[in-house]
């Protein structure tokens, strides 16, 4: 039986329905948002496996072309792998809801929010969220929801919740906020400068829809609701559990204090060793060595919060404000256009920048339709980075990593007007332990102002931690690994010193009150000032020059009426120029004219060529020329490329001479004065040679009219 629910969300009407699509998934809601559609399914596996200490949780976000009208692109037309914008909405959905599961519910579950209708008006999402939580929330399958998400905009004086794709190329702030009726579990997004008042204010306009999407989908459970299954009872205890803690407690309150994360480690895995070989008997059980691993790390959680909430330090020895030393490096690498090497305590990144041209644009081509970027970040995270064996390659976390780093630092970069290279930024992390995205872009503002991209203002990255005991809190600036693992919160802020740029926040209790959020976004800006300072020290302004090594590109604006001259017919003039001057030269609709040659000389002699084509010849200016025919009665000679004029014998010399080759030859440079354009468009020239430089006018020697005059048709133009 179908059952809908219905709610108005910033004028427009969200439609929740289940009952008549995916009938025998455990969860399936159909959702629909003005033109959008989404259809969200939930499954769990048959039997729990018991014991298991994660959520065995896969969210598989996915984007038919189908629903915007289209058929992919390329030789394959069939939807493949994830793209990058697929990945991240599967993040999106993943990170407000794992938390939410329960770890002794022990199946496989997976979530697949399939968007089957986009408008290009209004992003589809956020109806993915909505709808993943809505189909949890009246399956079977146990679930502490549910949790509703909305994007809120800044655009001029106004807070739009939900808006277009239009609204949002207008907005200074542009956020995903996801949170259950009691507070929020996750925000995400970037900004151009905005203060923090202005961001607490968006995050609170956003909580109230979020209350009322969630008791949206309370309606639909009343409806439609399925009895939840049960979790995996657990009867089994760890043996020995009192003698294990009091032995293993107080060593391990001194090993969690070792000064580095190797030394940390080592010490508890010292600790750790022990005690399983003195209990290695009961832990050949499976199920007791879980068990024991889980009893120790009880134990670090409880030493690393209450040493923090009592004493106020940190398992590194650090006060809950004090950030770890810093170093920033520039030019390690001298073939590369631009690199620098940004080391904040254990975390460093090498990020590298490299300048290519408009070729080198990211073309994205998805339902939202086809665009260009002209400004790329990769983020890779080797495993070696913490000292591991592992596989390369690129997972949903660099993706992620990696989007949040380039939504930092793009309201920054130029705009292609102003700066027209592609510009590619890969951060290579070869430390992590703790926060390697907002090295990333500590690194990434470093490296591009070495290759010398202008950008607006340098940009730093803080993340922030929040430790909880009732009442009891303390935020902790620049977080430690130990610290993001164990605590309430990873609050990541990146800005510049006038504002925040990026920002994304995962809180894993059950809300997080205004009064935290607004001292924890005051002591994230005293941080950010500070790094910004010693990356200002190191290099505040982009170089004076790109590398050598860089493309060279000129831009320069012409009529759009002379596109076809430049180009030519079949691009013969076009062609030409690129061949000439050993150059690629783009030109676009709006008479942008763009010109990329290997080295400045080039790519300026290129330029010099191409506003001759375009230009209209001057009366009274003087050029340089090129003879290119010899006739009886003058010369013709090409004084931009494509237009020629004659230099009549009589306008040769002040002496009387008898034939122009006496004094010309095919091929030859000379200046000429362009005297007039007559009615028909013909160039009337005059040679200024060696007596009069200067090219003022003379009068010429009296020459025998018997000599031919041109024809009309002996012209070019």
């Amino acid at each position: 039986m179908t059952q809908t629910v219905t709610q108005t969300i910033a004028g427009k009407e969200l439609i929740l329905e289940t009952g008549r699509i995916a009938k025998q998934a455990n969860g399936a809601v159909f959702a629909q948002y003005d033109g959008a559609a989404v259809i969200a399914t939930v499954c769990s596996s048959s039997e729990p496996v018991e014991g298991l200490d994660y959520v065995p949780l896969t969210v598989d976000y996915n984007e038919k072309y189908y629903a915007a009208g289209k058929i992919p692109g390329g030789f394959i037309k069939r939807e493949g792998r994830p793209k990058d914008k697929e990945i991240l909405v599967s993040r999106l959905i993943d990170r407000p809801m794992r938390p939410l599961f329960d770890k002794s519910f022990g199946r496989e579950i997976q979530l697949v929010p399939t968007t089957i209708s986009a408008d290009q008006v209004n992003p589809p999402d956020i109806l993915a969220i909505v709808a993943a939580s809505a189909a949890v929330h009246i399956s079977d399958i146990p679930f502490n929801g549910p949790i509703a998400a909305v994007r809120i905009c800044a655009v001029g004086d106004d807070l739009v919740i939900n808006p277009t794709y239009e609204e949002i190329g207008k907005s200074r702030l542009e956020i995903v906020v996801a949170g259950t009726k009691d507070g929020i579990t996750m925000v995400e997004g970037g900004a151009n400068e905005v203060s923090e008042d202005l961001m607490i204010s968006a995050l609170e306009k956003a909580m109230r829809v979020i209350g009322e999407l969630c008791e949206l989908q309370e309606k639909l459970r009343g409806l439609a609701g399925k009895e939840k299954l049960p979790l995996a009872a657990e009867t089994r205890t760890l043996e020995n559990k009192d003698a294990i803690y009091a032995e293993a407690f107080p060593r391990l309150e001194k090993a969690c204090f070792e000064k580095t994360k190797v030394l940390r480690h080592d010490a508890i895995k010292a600790v750790k060793k022990e005690l399983a070989g003195k209990y290695s008997g009961q832990l050949e059980d499976e199920f007791q060595k879980k068990l024991f691993d889980a009893l120790f790390e009880d134990m670090q959680y409880t030493i690393l919060r209450s040493s923090i909430l009592d004493k106020g330090e940190r398992v590194d020895g650090r006060g809950t404000e004090d950030i770890r030393n810093i170093s920033c490096e520039i030019g390690l690498l001298k073939r590369t256009h631009g690199s620098a090497l940004f080391t904040r305590g254990e975390t460093q990144s090498l990020v590298v920048t490299t300048l290519g041209t408009v070729f080198d644009e990211q073309i994205y081509d998805d339902i939202e339709g086809d665009k260009r970027e002209n400004f790329i970040l990769h983020y890779n995270f080797p495993p070696y980075s913490v000292g591991e064996v592992g596989r390369l390659g690129t997972g949903r976390r660099e993706i992620g990593h990696g989007n949040l780093a380039k939504r930092s630092l793009l309201a920054m970069v130029p705009s292609k007007e102003e700066f027209p290279y592609t510009i590619r930024v890969v951060s290579e992390i070869m430390e992590s332990n703790g926060s390697s995205s907002m090295a990333s872009v500590c690194g990434g503002t470093l490296s591009m102002l070495h290759a010398g991209v202008p950008m607006k203002k340098p940009v730093a990255g803080i993340a922030m931690g929040l430790i909880t005991d009732g009442n009891r809190y303390a935020v902790l600036s620049d977080i430690l690994g130990e610290e993001d693992h164990l605590g309430d919160m990873d609050f990541k802020v990146a800005g510049t010193e006038d504002g925040i740029t990026g920002f994304q926040m995962d809180i894993k209790i059950a809300g997080v009150s205004a009064e935290i959020m607004a001292k924890a976004l005051a002591q994230a800006k005293r941080g950010r000032l500070h790094i910004l300072s010693i990356m200002n020290a190191t290099i505040a302004r982009p170089s004076d020059s790109i590398s050598e090594f860089a493309p060279k590109i000129v831009t320069l604006k012409i009529e759009v009426d002379k596109i076809g001259a430049l180009i030519g017919p079949g691009g013969k003039n076009i062609k030409a120029l690129c061949e000439q001057y050993s150059v690629t030269i783009n030109t676009e609709n709006d008479g942008t004219v763009t010109i990329y040659g290997k080295n400045s000389h080039a790519a300026e002699e290129a330029k010099s060529a191409v506003i001759g084509i375009v230009a209209d010849p001057e009366t009274g200016r003087v050029y340089n020329g090129v003879v290119k025919r010899i006739m009886e009665f003058g010369a013709f000679v090409e004084i931009l490329p494509g237009k020629e004029g004659l230099v009549h014998i009589s306008k040769l010399s002040r002496q009387r001479i008898a034939q122009v080759s006496d004094v010309l030859h095919e091929g030859q440079e000379i200046p000429v004065k362009l005297l007039e354009v007559d009615k028909m468009g013909r160039l009337n020239l005059s040679y200024i040679d060696a007596v009069d430089p200067d090219g003022a006018d003379t009068q010429p020697v009296r020459h025998d009219d018997n000599r031919a005059r041109p024809r009309r048709g002996d012209y070019r133009r």
